[in-house]
C-alpha cells in the first residue's frame, strides 16, 4: 500500500521570542573524549541521565557512532552505512537518532535502541533522509531531500505519517529536535543567505534569532521539555558562538579553550549542554557544560 505524504507549510507569524532582563548564568565546561585513542569526538545530544550521543574518529581515522555514559563508551556502526555515521539525538531510554552516508552517497536516517537494534528512517519518495531528533515517545525530527534535491524538514510522530516542514519565504528548512510536548526546532536559509531559527509549536512558529548574530544568522538546535533552547549563531566575524535561550534571555556559551568557535548542540532538562569547540590546533573537541 502506497503511503501518502502530508505536507505542512508553515506561515511565519509575527510572534517573536522575547528578550528580558535576567540574572547571569555561569557555565562550567569539561571536554568530552570518547577514548584515549580517539582523534576527534563530536558530542551532539545529552539526555537527563547525562548520557551523551554523537560520534568519534578512531586512531585509524574511521568515524563511528557513539553513546557515552560517563567513561563507558558504546561504539556502533550500521550495516547500511559506508561512512560518516553519527548520532544527533538521544532520549531517556537511551534510544538515539542519527544518519550516515550510504553507498550511493546519499544520507540514510536511522534510530538505534539502547539494546542496539537499528531501524531505518526514510522519508517516503525522498532521495536522502537525516534523522536528528528523538523524544521520549519515539517521535522523530530531521530533514530530507525530495526528488529534485530540495531540502525540507520533517517530523514523524509515532503511529502517524511523515510531515514535511517548510518555512514561507525561506529555503532549505531543517528540523533538528522534538521535545515531549512535540515542540520542534527548525532552521532555514533566508533571502540574504543567512540562517534563521524557529520554534514550531503546533501550527504556531516563533522566530528564535540571537540578537548578537551577524549576517550568518542563527541555527537552533535542541529544545528541552521546559522550552529552553540552545544553538549557534555566527558573529560579525563569521565565528560560531553557542547560545542558550532561557526564560526569554539569550546567553553566550563559549568554551574557554576555544580558539574562535563554539557550537552548542544538545540540551537536557537540567540545562546541561553538549557541543563542540575548535581549539587553536584545529579540528573539533566535544564539550559538556553544566549551568548555574
Amino acid at each position: 500500500m502506497k503511503r501518502s505524504i502530508l505536507g505542512v507549510l508553515i506561515v511565519l507569524t509575527c510572534v517573536a521570542v522575547g528578550i528580558a532582563a535576567a540574572p547571569p548564568l555561569t557555565f562550567t565546561f569539561s571536554d568530552v573524549i570518547a577514548s584515549k585513542t580517539a582523534l576527534e569526538t563530536d558530542s551532539y545530544a545529552v539526555n537527563d541521565n547525562k548520557v551523551i550521543a554523537g560520534d568519534y574518529v578512531d586512531s585509524a581515522g574511521i568515524q563511528h557512532g557513539m553513546v557515552l555514559k560517563g567513561k563507558k563508551l558504546t561504539s556502533y556502526d550500521y550495516a547500511k552505512c559506508t561512512s560518516g555515521i553519527a548520532a544527533f539525538g538521544i532520549n531517556a531510554s537511551g534510544a538515539s537518532a542519527g544518519w550516515c552516508i550510504g553507498s550511493t552517497g546519499a544520507p540514510i536516517g536511522f534510530t538505534r535502541s539502547a539494546a542496539g537494534k537499528f531501524t531505518a528512517v526514510n522519508f517516503p519518495n525522498g532521495t536522502g533522509t537525516e534523522a536528528t531528533g528523538i523524544n521520549d515517545k519515539g517521535d522523530l525530527a530531521g530533514l530530507y531531500f525530495d526528488s529534485a534535491g530540495v531540502q525540507h524538514g520533517f517530523v514523524k510522530l509515532v503511529g502517524r505519517k511523515f510531515k514535511s516542514i517548510d518555512v514561507t519565504g525561506e529555503t532549505s528548512a531543517a528540523a533538528w529536535s522534538i521535545n515531549n510536548k512535540r515542540q520542534v526546532t527548525v532552521y532555514a536559509v533566508n533571502s540574504a543567505g543567512g540562517f534563521d531559527g524557529f520554534l514550531l509549536t503546533g501550527k504556531t512558529i516563533q522566530k528564535v534569532n540571537d540578537p548578537n548574530a551577524g549576517s550568518g544568522g542563527t541555527v537552533v538546535h535542541t529544545v528541552n521539555n521546559n522550552g529552553d533552547i540552545d544553538g549557534t549563531y555566527f558573529d560579525s566575524n563569521g565565528f560560531a558562538v553557542g547560545f542558550l535561550l532561557h526564560k526569554g534571555t539569550y546567553f553566550d556559551v563559549k568554551d574557554p579553550n576555544a580558539n574562535n568557535s563554539t557550537r552548542a548542540d544538545g540540551l537536557n532538562d537540567s540545562l546541561v549542554m553538549v557541543g563542540r569547540y575548535t581549539p587553536s590546533s584545529g579540528g573539533n573537541i566535544g564539550f559538556q557544560a553544566t549551568t548555574k
